[in-house]
């Protein structure tokens, strides 16, 4: 069922603070708000310093852990502070219909490393009414080698097998991917996946093998935490973005491996709010991350690859390390071998009903 679109802010207010953003002044600051930690670190110098380098406009970067409560609460007030937000896919999609972001003009994205058109130079789907993916990302789930002694796991049934691995997972907080890993977990095929998903049966099978290490979940909510928990010890195992442990890995040292079997793949894209009080500098810093040269920029500092065939030859080493990053990312085709592609538009359309069911299902 499609979402029921919220009403959007007056036209003499919108049209008034698109007003204002039409006026942006090399002092200006535009707030971006994105995840936090070594991502939002690989973005800034990725690619942050140098739109503010080539354009004057400052960024004010500010954290969040996903979700559309804060940018309906702003746009349904007419009352936005916040000009540009880091979405997951799925949940760039759900706000997109329901009028909360900005759309796109597919014109104003840049053309590929060699001049290619943008149509030709994306991978399939990743250009969207609202907004262009920027990134391929992945939830793993990763040990610390050094606390989990004998037999390592390998595949993502290992990660539900509390018998041959006994101890604490990390898990995020939220039904998403959760509900994928469990059904992979209990040997759905790859395939099978969002098709059981789309029955009550398959809900309430992923919720049954969730149950059976639900006393043993220590959750968590942003992404900056599974490496800590992992090098606590406070769990043996937990799910993670591959960007964090990958960072973890080279620049602190850190004894993690990642298990892919099972990776769920994603994207997100840089989304402007209906409303943003500097719209033309978000417009400016929306397509100024589009270009190939800010998707290798952001893979020099987390292993996170470009959505754009021509950036993909750009990505090089780990800026600090040397380490050659192609091995790293989640679209790389070894690690890709028993991947699940995130089904945003079932997300999109029932994320709400699982939001609700998680939520009660915490509670029992």
């Amino acid at each position: 069922m499609s979402p029921i679109p919220r009403p959007r802010p007056s036209t003499l207010a919108t049209a008034a603070l698109s007003l204002l953003g039409a006026f942006a002044t090399a002092d200006e600051a535009l707030t971006v708000v994105s995840w936090g930690g070594s991502y939002a670190k690989a973005s800034v110098e990725g690619y942050h310093k140098a739109f503010t380098a080539e354009t004057g406009i400052e960024i004010k970067l500010d954290d969040y852990n996903g979700g559309l409560a804060q940018v309906r609460a702003q746009v349904e007030a007419g009352s936005v502070h916040w000009d540009v937000v880091d979405v997951e896919l799925a949940d760039g999609v759900r706000g997109c219909e329901e009028g909360l972001f900005e759309p796109l003009d597919p014109a104003t994205l840049p053309p590929g490393a060699n001049g290619e058109p943008p149509a030709e130079d994306y991978f399939p789907g990743m250009i969207t009414e609202c907004g262009a993916n920027q990134l391929f990302y992945s939830t793993v789930y990763a040990y610390n080698a050094k606390r989990l002694t004998g037999t390592k796991p390998s595949t993502i049934e290992d990660f539900f097998d509390l018998e041959r691995f006994p101890g604490r997972r990390g898990m995020r907080r939220s039904p998403v991917v959760n509900l994928e890993l469990a059904l992979l977990g209990d040997g759905v095929p790859i395939d099978d996946v969002y098709a059981t998903l789309n029955t009550r049966a398959g809900i309430d099978r992923a919720f049954r093998k969730l149950d059976t290490i639900k006393e043993e979940i220590v959750w968590w909510e942003a992404g900056a935490q599974p490496p800590q928990m992992l090098a606590d010890g406070e769990v043996v195992m937990s799910t993670a973005y591959n960007g964090r442990i990958f960072n973890a890995q080279v620049l602190e040292n850190q004894p993690f491996v990642i298990v892919w079997d099972g990776q769920v793949l994603d994207t997100g894209y840089l989304a402007i709010l209906y409303g943003a009080p500097n719209l033309e500098a978000a417009r400016q810093f929306v397509a100024f991350a589009a270009r190939p040269s800010s998707m290798a920029g952001v893979a020099r500092y987390i292993s996170y690859g470009p959505t754009r065939r021509s950036a993909q030859p750009l990505v090089s080493t780990h800026a600090a390390t040397g380490v050659d990053m192609r091995p790293h990312m989640p679209s790389s085709p070894e690690n890709m071998r028993r991947a699940l592609p995130n089904d945003w538009q079932w997300w999109s359309d029932n994320r709400d009903e699982m939001n609700v069911r998680f939520a009660v299902w915490l509670t029992q």
